[in-house]
C-alpha cells in the first residue's frame, strides 16, 4: 500500500517556510546540479494562437531523492470566470523508486519558487543596503516577492504602479500591514526611477506592449523580472551592466531568446557557484531575467514534502 500526501494552499502556507529556507534548498540544489547529483530539464512550452501558455517543467535529485513535474496553464481570459489568471499542479515523486508521495498545490510553488529564485540572485546582485522596492504589477507573484525581499532586505518604502485597481489596492494593504510606506505612483516611471529593488510581474498577453525603459533605472539598481522581460522595451536592456539568466541550456534551446545573449553574463547556477562575478560595484545596474527553473520548482516542492511530513500537515491519501 502507498501513501500519497495532498498539500493544499492552505496546508501550504500552515508550514510558515521562510525565504532563508527557501534560498537555502534552491542554492543546494543548484550545487547538486554541478556535481551531477540532481538535473533539470529545459521546460516544455505551448502556446495556443487564443493567448494561453502552456508549460511543463521536470527536475529529480538523488539527495533528497525526489523527481517534480509541474504542468501550469496561464489564461487570460480565467478572471472573467473569477478564476486565478494561472493555475498549477505538482507531482513529487521518488526519483529512485518511482513510487508517488505528493500531490501539491502548484500555484502556491509557482509563488514562492519564483520569489525564491529572485532572492537566490538578489543576495548577490542587488546592493545590501537596498531600502526602496517598486513594483509594476500587483498580484500573486509582486505579493511573494514583497514577503521575500522583506526578509532579506532592510526595506521602508515600496512604490507601486499597477493598471487594475483592485489588485493595486490589496496589495497596498497587505505592504501596510508589514508596516511599509507605500507611495502609489502615477506613472511607472515614476514607481522605478528612485528604487534599489525593482520587481516586475505583468501578465503576459499577446496585446502587451513594452513599455518599460532600463534608462530610467537609478545607479546601484537591481531588477528581477518574473515575466521574462516582456514589458520591457528590448532596445534598453544594454543599459544594464550585469545581466544574469536562469539557465542557459534551457534558453539555447527556446524560439526567442530573453535578452540578446551578447548581454548575458550567464545564469543562475554560475553565480551561485561563483563561476559567473555577482554585482562588481555600488552603481552597477543589474538585473535577473527568468523563465522559470524546474530545479526551483523542486527545491520548494521538497522541502514543503519534508516538512508537511515532519508536521503532520495535508491529507493522506492511500491506494
Amino acid at each position: 500500500m502507498s501513501v500519497i500526501r495532498y498539500l493544499s494552499q492552505s496546508s501550504l502556507q500552515n508550514l510558515q517556510l521562510t525565504t532563508h529556507d527557501v534560498i537555502a534548498s534552491i542554492e543546494h540544489l543548484l550545487f547538486a546540479k554541478t556535481q551531477q547529483q540532481a538535473w533539470n530539464a529545459p521546460k516544455a512550452v505551448i502556446t495556443p494562437s487564443d493567448g494561453r501558455y502552456m508549460m511543463a517543467t521536470l527536475a529529480a535529485a538523488d539527495d533528497p531523492p525526489f523527481l517534480a513535474v509541474k504542468g501550469l496553464i496561464l489564461n487570460p481570459e480565467n478572471p472573467k470566470y473569477e478564476l486565478a489568471s494561472i493555475n498549477a499542479l505538482v507531482t513529487l515523486l521518488d526519483s529512485r523508486s518511482g513510487l508517488p508521495l505528493a500531490i501539491i498545490d502548484g500555484n502556491w510553488v509557482t509563488a514562492v519558487r519564483t520569489a525564491g529564485l529572485s532572492a537566490v540572485a538578489a543576495k548577490r546582485l542587488a546592493r545590501p543596503d537596498a531600502s526602496i522596492a517598486a513594483f509594476i504589477g500587483c498580484g500573486v507573484q509582486a505579493l511573494s516577492h514583497l514577503r521575500a525581499l522583506t526578509e532579506i532586505f532592510q526595506l521602508k518604502r515600496i512604490n507601486v504602479f499597477g493598471r487594475g485597481a483592485a489588485s493595486r489596492n490589496a496589495f497596498c494593504r497587505n505592504a501596510e500591514k508589514m508596516d511599509l510606506s507605500v507611495i502609489t505612483a502615477q506613472t511607472a516611471q515614476e514607481a522605478i526611477q528612485d528604487a534599489d529593488l525593482i520587481v516586475t510581474s505583468v501578465t503576459l498577453s499577446p496585446q502587451l506592449v513594452p513599455f518599460l525603459d532600463t534608462r530610467w533605472l537609478k545607479p546601484g539598481a537591481f531588477v528581477t523580472m518574473t515575466d521574462l522581460a516582456a514589458p520591457w522595451l528590448s532596445e534598453s536592456m544594454s543599459g544594464l551592466e550585469r545581466i544574469i539568466i536562469d539557465d542557459l541550456e534551457q534558453e539555447a534551446g527556446m524560439p526567442e531568446p530573453l535578452v540578446d545573449p551578447a548581454l548575458v553574463h550567464g545564469d543562475l547556477t554560475d553565480l551561485v557557484t561563483g563561476k559567473t562575478a555577482g554585482r562588481q560595484s555600488v552603481d552597477e545596474r543589474t538585473a535577473f531575467v527568468f523563465r522559470g527553473l524546474a530545479l526551483g520548482d523542486l527545491a520548494v516542492s521538497g522541502l514543503a514534502y519534508q516538512c508537511a511530513c515532519e508536521q503532520s500537515q495535508g491529507t493522506l491519501i492511500t491506494s
